[in-house]
């Protein structure tokens, strides 16, 4: 198999020749790769995420999966928002940018800084007091009109001519969502439940018809996978706030896919054991990452795939500090053949890790995992993974 055969058969829920193998290098270490200061990537785009994302994933031969970093391109021909940006830079190895956006309702400012090596972080968001804000930015989300032809076609043109799998992400509502926009973040959007719930519901209903349309126009485009981003989804609310917000939002953009034939991976670090039972009673989502484990996240990966692995492919979740940053590469084959061990057998699984890896990971801990997913991530006609069962037993019995 190809690994563009290889990524989306195991997404989908079935058997390839191997277990994929693709570490979670979504921004740090790609933007690293590049050579140049994170502002470069990020604000002056000299070097598209998503193009550092596969030279980094070509050069440790991994599986990639381009649509952990890059959403669906899109163009919204009849905007009335007017978006400004100012860069400064206060010492060398910091630039802040400043935003300024006009919409016809008023104007809302924000602020971001981007560090030398870290990707932006906000401190200053466009809203600062809900009920005053909110009629500027709905502005913001109005759906959009069309696909950026040009800019899918380049990304898709390049997965494949470097033979891996070819789909994008898209976002989808609720607290993680929204706490991107607000100052006060969580804490703001708690009060907001008891002060103005109709703003969350239309914030929500705005953002879920946004999102339907970019998934539709990337689906329709052709696309191989779609991918769903929302990290966060229960750590930064609950169950039933998931229920309220986002499930329904998913359940639309899963169904979407499911009708083009194509498997759908949703993306929600932190804890996300519950938000499997979720997706698997209530949406057509094919596979789930990144499945932390304790005290990030709150999943056992042989758990999760008895109880529900015949029913969602599982991708996942070696340890970003513990094992990728801080371990060595010993430690890392051996978490990688558990994991296999774990979540592998029947397929439906893939080797990844717990959320993205650290901009310092030592490249031997990344080239250990992979190598190890090639070595001994072979399945048998019967679905299982025999050199694994004895690769573990070695390294059991010298222990």
């Amino acid at each position: 198999m190809t690994s563009r055969e290889r990524f989306v058969k195991a997404l989908a829920g079935g058997i390839p020749d191997r277990v994929p193998v693709a570490p979670d290098t979504s921004n740090y270490i790609p933007a690293k790769h590049t050579g140049l200061p994170f502002w470069d990537i990020y604000h002056y785009r000299k070097v598209p995420l998503w193009r550092a994302y596969l030279d980094v994933m070509d050069y440790y031969g991994g599986d990639a999966w381009v649509g952990s970093c890059c959403g669906v391109p899109t163009i919204n021909k009849n905007s009335r928002v007017e978006w400004h940006h100012e860069i400064s830079f206060p010492d060398p190895d910091r630039a802040v940018v400043r935003h300024r956006v006009r919409t016809p309702d008023g104007e809302l400012t924000g602020q971001h800084t981007i560090f030398r090596y870290d990707p932006p972080s906000p401190n200053e968001k466009l809203m600062k007091d809900l009920a005053r804000d909110w009629p500027k930015y709905r502005w913001l989300l109005q759906p959009p009109t069309d696909l950026d032809r040009k800019a899918f076609d380049e990304i898709r043109d390049e997965c494949h001519r470097r033979g891996h799998a070819f789909g994008l992400c898209v976002g989808y509502p609720g607290f993680q969502c929204f706490e991107g926009a607000i100052q006060g973040g969580v804490q703001t959007l708690t009060y907001a439940l008891e002060d103005c719930p109709e703003i969350l519901d239309e914030w929500c209903d705005l953002v879920s018809e946004q999102c339907v349309k970019s998934a539709q126009l990337g689906v329709e485009a052709g696309m191989e996978y779609l991918g769903l981003g929302g990290s966060g989804t229960i750590t930064l609310a609950s169950p039933s706030l998931a229920m309220r917000y986002a499930i329904p939002a998913i359940a639309k953009i899963a169904a979407l896919a499911d009708r083009a034939g194509i498997p759908t991976v949703l993306h929600s670090c932190g804890r996300s054991r519950v938000l499997v039972d979720l997706l698997v009673e209530h949406t057509r989502v094919t596979c789930i990452n990144p499945l932390e484990i304790p005290p990030m996240g709150d999943v056992d990966l042989a758990e999760v795939k008895s109880k529900r692995g015949a029913q969602i492919a599982l991708m996942g979740n070696l340890h970003t500090t513990q094992v990728m940053l801080q371990g060595t590469p010993d430690l890392v084959r051996q978490r990688s053949l558990e994991a296999m061990r774990n979540a592998g057998e029947g397929g439906g699984f893939i080797l990844s890790t717990g959320d993205q890896c650290p901009r310092d990971t030592p490249e031997e801990n990344l080239f250990a995992m992979i190598e190890t997913a090639k070595r001994y991530g072979t399945y048998d006609a019967q679905g299982r993974l025999p050199l694994v069962e004895e690769a573990l037993g070695c390294a059991c019995g010298t222990a």
